[in-house]
Parts: structure tokens; sequence; C-alpha cells
């Protein structure tokens, strides 16, 4: 393949961490990074452009970055065009990040019904303004967004928010091949994503859906005709997936099989991390519990077991309840499969009268900008 360019940035090869509300932290970004030999592009997660203007205090934990990040890339959530336009032109000026992404593709309640995320491309003005605002602010950083098919099938709006993103000078587009309603359920429309391929052949389109494996994102490539492929819950407890994308782009080596006792190791160094990162260890072994089905799935691990390792509530106990384990179990067959949120078709909750018209933005108000960090 050639060379993935996001703006000044070479990214090879071409595979991106999804932004993932309470998972793509520094913590688990570093493990990503360190099984891909710091190969790849690592996303933080979904950042609010107020709370970031505002210098909330949990927002400025999660925009740190480790010293060995580069570039470093931030996504951010917004609905109003002045405070995206505040919020980039403060990370630029203060040199907070390298990258920026505009996040329009969060399906969940509290973000659609403020109209933000997935719902936002449908007010094709307002996207305009968000995206020219963002741009024209960012100096020398590309500015790149995530997206969505629509809201639902029967409003699709992805081609035109590639279009309009070409127009205002967004260097970058990720398409997760569903609309808002699938949430995350059914199977991911690639057909979708070399459409925008097609659409918007000025600048590289990203494949995102269904990638539970390596050989999956280099199907999606071959598939779609797509510059590269960004990878969400196909991660979630195997960060060494990275290692496999690239010996799968790069055609060298083989993927990883790890034993219970790797994966434990691997378990153990998240929770450490997370702990240093929280400046507490059972704060971060706490933050690590809903990690732990991840990492074991398809092991033979009793029930009462896993109940224990999802409590832990230190280093020390984490690591006796997996000393407790029959460790030189292999990598269970069918583990690759899919993993996190599995939901399907959800009536999406919108603004009041979102839908009457594609162009009128009124129903935006002060308060559709969250105070907090997530999504």
């Amino acid at each position: 393949m050639t060379q993935l360019q996001i703006g000044p940035h070479a990214v090879q090869p071409p595979v991106v961490l999804a932004p993932m509300a309470g998972i793509t932290n520094a913590p688990f970004r570093t493990l990503c990074r360190e099984f891909s030999g710091g190969k790849g592009l690592f996303v933080s997660e979904m950042i609010t452009t107020r709370a970031l203007v505002e210098r909330n205090e949990k927002t400025m934990q999660l925009i740190h970055f480790d010293e060995t990040e580069k570039p470093r890339s931030i996504q951010l959530y917004g609905v109003d065009p002045d405070t995206v336009g505040k919020a980039v032109r403060m990370i630029a000026e203060e040199d907070l990040a390298d990258h920026i992404d505009l996040n329009f593709g969060c399906p969940v309640p509290k973000v659609t019904r403020k109209g933000g995320g997935s719902a936002l491309p449908y007010k094709r003005h307002l996207l305009r303004s968000i995206l020219r605002e963002a741009v024209s602010h960012a100096g020398e950083l590309p500015v790149t967004m995530k997206m969505r098919k629509g809201i639902d099938d029967d409003h699709i709006t992805y081609l035109d928010a590639g279009r309009i993103a070409v127009e205002e000078g967004v260097t970058a587009i990720a398409l997760h091949g569903r609309t808002a309603a699938q949430h995350y359920g059914g199977t991911a429309d690639w057909d979708a994503i070399a459409r925008l391929k097609e659409a918007v052949p000025e600048i590289p389109v990203l494949g995102n859906g269904d990638i539970w494996s390596a050989d999956d994102a280099l199907r999606m490539v071959r598939e779609t005709g797509c510059d590269g492929v960004v990878v969400g819950r196909g991660c979630l407890g195997r960060p060494w997936l990275f290692g496999d994308l690239v010996a799968a782009f790069e055609g060298t080596g083989t993927y990883a099989r790890p034993t219970l006792k790797e994966v434990a190791a691997v378990m153990l160094r998240h929770a450490t991390l997370l702990g240093e990162w929280l400046g507490d260890e059972a704060r971060g072994v706490i933050d690590f519990r809903k990690h732990v089905a991840w990492y074991t799935k398809g092991f033979s691990i009793g029930s009462e077991s896993r109940k224990k390792l999802a409590i832990a509530s230190s280093l020390d106990e984490l690591d006796a309840l997996m000393s407790e384990l029959d460790l030189d179990q292999p990598w269970p067959v069918g583990a690759d499969g899919p993993r996190g949120r599995t939901s399907g078709r959800n009536r999406v909750v919108l603004p009041d009268g979102w839908l009457d018209d594609p162009y009128d933005c009124a129903g935006v108000t002060a308060d559709a900008e969250l105070d907090t960090s997530g999504g």
C-alpha cells in the first residue's frame, strides 16, 4: 500500500486506533503502541470542546500524552461552531496535540439528543460551519473527521458530509459503515466505504466497522479501496492486535496467539499503567475491571474466578487471582470474533424537530455542548 498521509504525518501501516470513551486513554494507547512498535496512529478518547475551553480538570487529564506519543491525536466533540473554533485554536496555540479529529459518529443518546455525534451531519449548514471554524483555527494542524452513514436508512448523510468536508479543507475522513440507528448491531456496510472513496478521491478515506482481525483489515482495503483502517472494538482486551496489523500490512511475521499466562501479564501491566496515570493504584485496578471480560474471553475460567477478577481492588490481589488460573491454556479457538457492544437497531434520540429540515439549525441551543468529556 501507499503511505497514508494525515497532513504532515506519515502513517505506515495505515492503521488508526478508534477513539473510545473510557478506553483509549494514555495507558491503553501505550499498550497498543508498544505492540505495534510505535507504528500507526492512536487517537485519544472523545474530548468535549466546551470542557476543554473551560479547562475542566478531568478533561485536562484526558488530553495528557506520554512523551513517546508522536503524533499526538485528539478527538473533539462539539455542536457549537464558535466553541469548536476556540477549542481548536487553544490546541494549536498551546501545542496540545499534532492532529485533531472531529467526532460526528457517536450514536449514544446523551450525545445525539443534543444534536451531536452521528446526528449532526444531517444539518448540512451546521456541519459546514463547524468544519470551517475548526480548519480556520487549526493553523498547521491537520483536521480530520469520523462519521457514520447517517441517522437511519431514511436519513443517509455520509456522501453529502464527505463533499462538505473536502470543500472545507478536512484532511481525511473515517467512515463507520453503520447508521446511528444500527448502533453496533448487524453488519457494517463496507460498500458505503467504497462509495465514499469514489465520491471524495481528493483525500484519504479510512474504513471502520467489523475489523476483528488483521485479515479483516486487509480484506476491507481490498474490497473498498479505502486508504486505511480504523480499529475500535476489535482491540478490546487485545492490544496486541496492532502488532498483528503491522505484520499483515508489511507482510512480515505471524499473528500473536498468546497463552493465558501471556495475557495475564498484559492485564497486570494495563492495570499498573492505569494506576500510575490516575495517581492511585486502587483507582487504576477499579478502572481496569471493565477490561477483564474482554481479556479473558474464550479462556476456560470458572464463573467464580471471573467474578473475583472483576472486583479485584489491588495489583497484588489481581496478580494472586490470576496465578490461580490454568495459565498454560493456549489462545482459544474463535476468540478473535466480535467483542464489546453488539446492541442492535435502536431509535435514535434527537432534539425535537431535528429531522424537519436538513439545513435549518434552529434546534441547536447553548446546552448542546456537554460540560463533561466522554460519550
